[in-house]
């Protein structure tokens, strides 16, 4: 109950968090991006943090996203709510082919591998100039089209609708974790070889795994494409997929709210030392590494992992106390029948 009635307060207080900031329009899309980057980070984590697999791809699979839906609104002239799906089953299918070849590597392999195909995804962006218009990018990618009188030209609007599609993917993750499917994944992670070794069909559930994460890229990329109105390849630079994992640690790599704090945190310190300008790398370079030092589960796994020795401690307590209450009742009785 307690985390459900935690969980509304923090849906209320995004509801609410335009309201509070006025006219402040730099902090809000600033926000909707962050939100944004979370949900291409819970894809992340279900592929690197639940399933074991770290791919470097990620970054990819969001440029695929965003430059389906630029494509398919800009030189095919379809509407946002067809491009979207049409986006996120291209991006799956490419998961799918991808993930065919990937996961018959594994460990530091596997790594590498999906670099290189990231790396291959951006090099395909930037050279296509007659498809993707190379390094000038796509412009001129047009906002959702309204839902009746709900029109989405505006910042705020597209702040809630950003955020909307942020609730669905948590509640996914969620869903997905808690599942029979995500016990399979954290087996998985655990021990590939005691799974095999209980029936479970692990490249099965890899590639699953892999197609679900490339998913939740392709939503963000296609979300991110509407919202900026336009794309570069540099969103599938490499720097774009090691800010995604960079999220994912501070924030808490297998852990449920690891993405969101996280990317929130991240984007909130970045912001908060943009006076510094060019300088201010060399404050946040140190607290990244202070953050990894002292909390190298993340800030969420830190504290799961404090509350977890604090109830543990609890009932270490209780349980001294049972004995020596038992024990002091039998001495009396002792005494009583001497």
């Amino acid at each position: 109950m307690t985390q459900r009635n935690g969980l509304i307060g923090l849906v209320l207080l995004a509801i609410l968090f335009p309201f509070m900031l006025g006219q402040n329009q730099y902090v809000l899309h600033v926000i909707t991006l962050g939100f944004i980057w979370t949900i291409a980070v819970y894809g992340m984590n279900i592929i690197a943090g639940y399933t074991g697999y770290l791919s470097l791809a990620h970054a990819g699979f969001f440029a695929i996203g965003a430059y389906s839906v630029g494509l398919l609104s800009v030189k095919a002239g379809i509407g946002f709510w067809l491009a979207l799906p049409l986006a996120l089953m291209i991006t799956t299918m490419a998961g799918f082919l991808i993930g065919l070849i990937a996961l018959r590597t594994e460990g530091h392999f596997f790594a590498i591998y999906t670099l290189i195909v990231g790396y291959i995804i951006y090099l395909l962006i930037d050279k296509w100039d007659s498809l993707t218009g190379g390094v000038r990018g796509l412009i001129g990618i047009p906002a959702p089209d309204p839902i009746g009188p709900i029109s989405f030209n505006s910042g705020l609007s597209m702040y809630y609708l950003v955020l909307f599609f942020l609730i669905v993917s948590i509640f996914l993750a969620v869903r997905i974790v808690h599942s029979l499917t995500g016990r399979t994944y954290i087996a998985i992670r655990n021990s590939e070889e005691l799974a095999q070794t209980l029936g479970i069909s692990t490249m099965k559930q890899k590639l699953i795994s892999f197609v679900v994460s490339s998913f939740f890229a392709g939503l963000a990329g296609g979300l991110y494409a509407s919202f900026t109105q336009f794309i570069g390849p540099d969103i599938a630079y490499t720097t774009a997929v090691f800010d995604m994992l960079m999220y994912l640690l501070v924030g808490g790599i297998g852990t449920l709210a690891g993405p969101l704090v996280g990317t929130l945190t991240i984007v909130w310190l970045t912001q908060q030392l943009q006076f510094l300008q060019e300088l201010r790398m060399l404050i946040f370079g140190p607290i990244l590494v202070l953050l990894i030092i002292f909390y190298p589960h993340g800030l969420v796994g830190g504290y799961m992992m404090w509350k977890q020795k604090r109830i543990l401690k609890k009932k270490k307590k209780q349980k001294n106390s049972i004995d020596y209450t038992g024990h002091t009742g039998e001495t009396h009785q002792r005494v009583k029948e001497g």
